[in-house]
């Protein structure tokens, strides 16, 4: 294994293959706001499956893609084993009602080249969901003002976290692959600057940008075009 395999496979399994109770739930909530008829879905970077219990109201067939089966994944998940920083995933085009990234992209080098694979594997009129950590939240602003970097991607978190991007960015990003219906959600509770503790929902509510932790992008593959 080449010294740069070994380090996408070490990122891989270093997450431990489980992100947060609060990001699995918001993804659910998009989901369900999105109503799609007994979709098939891929969870890209599924580690260990836990978003599979979240959002089993909403989704007909669940299957996951990653560089690493990890144990705790159930036996009867279809698995598609992918490195996202060189490979295709190993399925056809247009495979997918909804293809869900939680906290993926901010692992990976080629954030837009990962974003039009999503594309490709989804079906016309099919959904991605991507989900990254909120650069834009008060804590990450203060962070970037006083040490030169976001919250998330300081030395103890590199070379984990690659790339940092914000809601511009990931509109850009969707729009370049053609997306529509862009939807920006921002959700799970950041942490109060200089204490332990979460900002109330209320407040996530209400100010969604500068206290939430995590910002998802709902977006829309074009359908098929009308035959002449």
């Amino acid at each position: 294994m080449s010294a740069s395999e070994l380090t996408t496979y070490d990122r891989a399994a270093n997450t431990g293959g489980y992100s947060e109770a609060g990001i699995y739930r918001l993804i659910a909530t998009i989901l369900k706001s999105i109503e799609l008829k007994s979709p098939r879905v891929l969870d890209i970077s599924c580690g260990t499956g836990q978003l599979r219990e979240f959002i089993a109201p909403y989704v007909a067939i669940y299957e996951g893609a990653d560089l690493v089966r990890y144990p705790e994944l159930p036996a009867e998940v279809k698995f598609n084993k992918v490195d996202l920083d060189t490979g295709r995933v190993p399925v056809e085009d247009g495979t997918f009602d909804a293809v869900l990234s939680v906290e993926t992209i901010e692992h990976l080098e080629n954030p837009r080249a990962f974003t039009r694979e999503l594309v490709r594997i989804t079906k016309p009129n099919g959904w991605i969901v991507i989900t990254t950590p909120n650069q834009l939240s008060i804590l990450s602003k203060l962070t970037l003002l006083l040490k030169n970097h976001f919250t998330y991607f300081g030395a103890s978190l590199y070379p984990g976290h690659l790339t940092a991007l914000i809601e511009l960015d990931l509109r850009r990003i969707a729009s370049e692959c053609g997306l529509l219906d862009i939807r920006i959600i921002y959700g799970y509770a950041e942490r109060i600057v200089l204490t332990s503790r979460s900002f109330p929902d209320w407040m996530v509510r209400l100010f969604p940008r500068s206290c939430s932790r995590t910002v998802a992008i709902a977006a829309r593959k074009p359908g098929d075009s009308p035959k002449r």
